[in-house]
């Protein structure tokens, strides 16, 4: 069944994504099953999207139930779930003073819209505002404005040229943003860890420092909060975590962007403003959606919300995520974990295993590790060739992570053995 899935995806899908790893056909909780019947622990949560794990009964009858009443209604009109998300996440986010949203239907299209703000915020300037500054390592999705964000070359070069004024500089670096920072800024942007590199963060004070810079210099901080919100890394979101931001009291952004464990599954993306001034930089007409914030994609993010609130998710994170980083420190092949709730980059010892006269994959031990992991009934992910990546659903439990410490170091070796 999952190979006869497969040869029809190859014939009529375009091969943007490469042949699927499998044809997955059910979900619940943690799990999902293949078309063969072969159960996979989902550690990855469709890239840190399902915060409830698979056909959560909160999400199944949220969605069940708006699609009795409205589904899409245009943004010529709005309903009730769509200003109730808005208020909610302003409460959450601690702008609901002076704070605005705009709702889009993913990650990428969140950050088009944050981009078109650091535009606005230029020609409020007088048009002076020329430059965004974003990150080496930075992924901000794939549609042109976000691209012209991310830094990755090989992501970027075919599609050249992309939107100008853009200029990257070394991740961590406060003086190489210094030296970049004058008035000429229209925005600095950052994921507060940095997910596609690896789960990454920045020296202790880093991100204070660029909220000063921005202060002094008139410049807009903007967060790329999509892996890192709705509670993955233990708070609602990173610019709140102490442990993300080095300060007890939250470092609060000029704008943040949502998606991801925004809608549970559902697509959805937001675009977060903090302050009068910036809440207005958008007038009337000046960017729009289709379905952007539709009944569906709000009722069910409402239900998220709603959810992770009231079953204390957001401790679980906390209290599973430290004994997931825990136990994979233990491990004899685990040289650094870095873990931020339930969000973890496990960087491999590759050294020690070679220095041991193993052999390693030549395209790199991580992602022959997670093709290995599937054989286990695993799914993980790597970012480069010696660092994975779990990103697991919010509710996962301490009991059904012990399988996974038991058969990595078995998965390792399998793999390296295999090579030789």
């Amino acid at each position: 069944m999952s190979q006869n899935l497969l040869d029809r995806y190859q014939r009529t899908m375009t091969n943007t994504f490469g042949t699927p790893a499998r044809a997955l056909v059910k979900g619940e909780g943690v799990y999902v099953w293949d078309a063969d019947g072969k159960r996979y622990t989902d550690f990855l949560a469709g890239i840190a999207v399902n915060a409830l794990g698979h056909a959560h009964p909160a999400v199944v009858e949220a969605l069940s139930e708006q699609a009795k009443t409205l589904g899409h209604i245009s943004n010529l009109f709005t309903s009730p779930p769509q200003v109730a998300l808005a208020e909610r996440l302003l409460q959450l986010a601690g702008a609901d003073d002076d704070g605005a949203v705009f709702f889009a239907n993913s990650g990428a299209e969140a950050n088009e819209a944050a981009f078109k703000l650091a535009r606005r915020h230029s020609h409020a300037a007088g048009g002076t505002r020329t430059k965004v500054i974003a990150l080496e390592n930075a992924f901000h999705g794939r549609t042109m404005g976000a691209l012209a964000l991310t830094w990755k070359p090989q992501y970027r070069e075919p599609f050249e040229p992309l939107p100008g004024g853009v200029v990257f500089v070394p991740a961590g670096d406060i003086d190489a943003i210094r030296t970049e920072m004058d008035d000429t800024v229209a925005a600095v942007m950052i994921e507060p860890v940095q997910g596609e590199a690896g789960v990454r963060d920045f020296p202790t004070g880093y991100l204070q420092q660029v909220r000063e810079l921005c202060d002094e210099h008139g410049a807009l901080l903007i967060f790329d909060e999509i892996q890192s919100g709705i509670g993955r890394t233990g708070t609602w979101f990173g610019f709140q975590n102490s442990h993300i931001t080095g300060s007890q009291e939250p470092l609060v952004p000029d704008a943040m962007t949502l998606a991801k464990g925004l809608g549970g599954g559902m697509p959805i993306g937001a675009l977060v403003t903090f302050g009068k001034t910036v809440s207005n930089l958008f007038t009337a007409g000046q960017h729009g959606t289709t379905f952007g914030g539709n009944p569906l994609a709000t009722a069910t993010s409402l239900a998220v919300l709603d959810t992770i609130e009231r079953t204390h998710v957001l401790e679980n994170v906390v209290e599973v995520g430290n004994y997931l980083a825990e136990q994979l420190r233990a491990l004899p092949m685990v040289k650094t974990v870095r873990a931020y709730g339930l969000w973890q980059g496990i960087e491999l010892d590759t050294a020690a295993l070679t220095s041991q006269g193993e052999l390693l994959p030549t395209a790199g031990l991580a992602p022959k590790v997670v093709e290995k992991a599937m054989k286990y009934g695993y799914i993980i992910n790597a970012t480069d060739p010696t660092t994975l990546r779990l990103a697991p659903p919010l509710i996962i439990s301490k009991k059904q992570i012990d399988p996974l410490i038991k058969d990595l170091p078995k998965i390792v070796a399998e793999t390296i053995a295999e090579v030789n």
